[in-house]
């Protein structure tokens, strides 16, 4: 069941952006650690970032995803939260805790999109574009064959595969189903429903 965590919380649109820069964070796991199974790491890792005092606005249902790419490991568990990021908070702090999180709970970043214990994923910092709409715009185009051998050496965002990800879009469409995106204006509602039925019905939620 989709948890609000604040008397303000989000209710619809573009509020996400109001009071500061509230942030979209993708949460997803598929290996165990420290005797916990992957939704317990994810129920941690919220409790860490509310310490750290970014506060979850709205955090999204659990879901059983397939793991990504095909064949690559275990099936993940995904989730989805809007943050209320705290003043003077740039979105490589908030990157840099997201990282420290991660490594709290066992996460190497040896393979590019490989196993992982947990993944902490910075989708969107209010409507900012980063690190300028040129460069997002490169990584957005990027041919898939690409995807998989290269990666940025600057903080992207929003994030340019978005738009192509159930595991991210479902759970985002429970925290902001009508947040927009400042480069393509296309909400998370329209860039979930453009994907195939099929992929979405592969983001199935947790009992």
């Amino acid at each position: 069941m989709e948890r609000s965590h604040s008397s303000s919380a989000i209710r619809k649109g573009n509020d996400v952006t109001k009071g500061g820069q509230p942030a979209l964070v993708a949460l997803g796991a598929n290996l165990p650690h420290a005797g916990r199974d992957p939704a317990a790491t994810l129920a941690l890792a919220l409790d860490d970032l509310s310490a750290a005092g970014l506060v979850p606005i709205r955090t999204s249902r659990m879901y059983a995803t397939p793991c990504f790419p095909a064949g690559a490991g275990p099936d993940y568990v995904n989730a989805a939260a809007a943050l209320q990021v705290p003043p003077g908070w740039d979105a490589t702090r908030l990157l840099a805790l997201l990282h420290d999180i991660e490594h709290r709970h066992g996460r190497t970043r040896e393979t590019r999109w490989g196993m992982r214990t947990l993944d902490l994923d910075l989708i969107a910092h209010g409507d900012l574009v980063l690190p300028d709409r040129a460069t997002w715009d490169r990584w957005h185009d990027l041919p898939p064959a690409d995807q998989a051998r290269t990666a940025p050496d600057a903080l992207i965002l929003p994030h340019p595969r978005l738009q192509d990800r159930a595991f991210v879009l479902v759970p985002l469409a429970d925290v902001a189903p009508d947040w927009r995106h400042p480069a393509t204006g296309r909400s998370v509602s329209k860039m979930l429903a453009a994907l195939p039925a099929a992929a979405r019905a592969e983001v199935v939620p947790l009992p």
